[in-house]
């Protein structure tokens, strides 16, 4: 009930307080104010529409401070595969997020991360608009890409993997050439790698020749060929560092001791122009701190 102090409020003097209410008041037709010789009063209409009006600037008060605290934030754009997104990365993430509360994460899992999916060399750039411009990739591939910045976050081999169950029974798994009673699960997508080293290098060097490596099913996605395995419905060749958060928890059990070391492995990627922004390298340096064995 004071120009004067809603000039003081605003930053202006009272004769621009003033004038805008006559503005106002000349927009709307209705006198808003009485002026008295010591102050103010509302009118009858002012006074009627004036809780319908405070509600309307809550609402615009309430969106503006959502603007400022998503703008406040900094957001950080990671790539990765699929199931290395599922099965290794989601499940630590949360520490991440606890050390560094101010950086949200946006994850965009894709096959592109995925070395064979598209030009050798180049991480990310095919019109997908969720992984068109990602801060930090984490790539499974071969570890050469021009113009970013790399680090090997972890080498990968190939071992079976099975439900407990598995282990117990008529056809208990115990030695290799126990596969033959057992459904084979292969990984499309790892076997689309050129030079993987799918079930017939494994029962090859694991002795179990009499196993055929082509029969089986057969799943597009390493995350669906773990759920499988997990499930009892064979036994899947799977990369161990997918496998580990299972095996850890006694969802999976691998029943023989032979690895087959890939040529490929995973590996830390940003644009050379963005590695050293803050939380890029926030990001970077928790992935490689994150893979150091325990």
């Amino acid at each position: 009930m004071s120009f004067k102090k809603a000039a003081v409020e605003l930053y202006v003097t009272p004769a621009a307080i003033s004038h805008q209410i006559h503005a106002l008041e000349g927009y709307l037709g209705v006198q808003l104010f009485e002026r008295l010789n010591r102050g103010l009063n509302l009118t009858g209409l002012a006074r009627a529409a004036l809780p319908r009006i405070s509600d309307g600037f809550q609402v615009l008060v309430a969106g503006v401070d959502l603007m400022r605290a998503i703008d406040g934030g900094i957001m950080l754009s990671v790539g990765s595969g699929p199931a290395f997104a599922a099965k290794w990365l989601v499940p630590r993430l949360h520490r991440f997020a606890a050390a560094n509360p101010g950086i949200d994460v946006h994850i965009a899992a894709s096959m592109h991360a995925v070395d064979g999916r598209q030009a050798q060399g180049h991480a990310v750039d095919d019109g997908d608009d969720d992984y068109a411009a990602v801060d930090v990739e984490i790539r499974f591939g071969g570890g050469s890409y021009p113009g970013y910045t790399v680090d090997k976050l972890q080498p990968v081999s190939l071992t079976p993997v099975c439900s407990p169950k598995l282990l117990a029974g008529e056809h208990a798994l115990r030695v290799p050439k126990d596969l033959l009673h057992h459904t084979l699960l292969h990984d499309e997508a790892l076997a689309a790698q050129e030079g993987n080293p799918a079930w017939s290098v494994w029962l090859r060097q694991a002795g179990a020749t009499e196993v055929n490596p082509g029969r089986g099913s057969h799943f597009t996605h390493s995350a669906l060929a773990l759920q499988a395995a997990a499930d009892g419905l064979g036994v899947a060749l799977a990369m161990d560092v997918l496998a580990a958060e299972d095996l850890a928890a006694g969802k999976l059990v691998a029943p023989f001791t032979l690895k087959v070391p890939l040529s490929l492995a995973y590996y830390v990627v940003s644009p050379a122009t963005r590695a050293n922004q803050p939380q890029v390298a926030a990001f970077r340096a928790w992935l490689l701190h994150e893979a150091q064995p325990v």
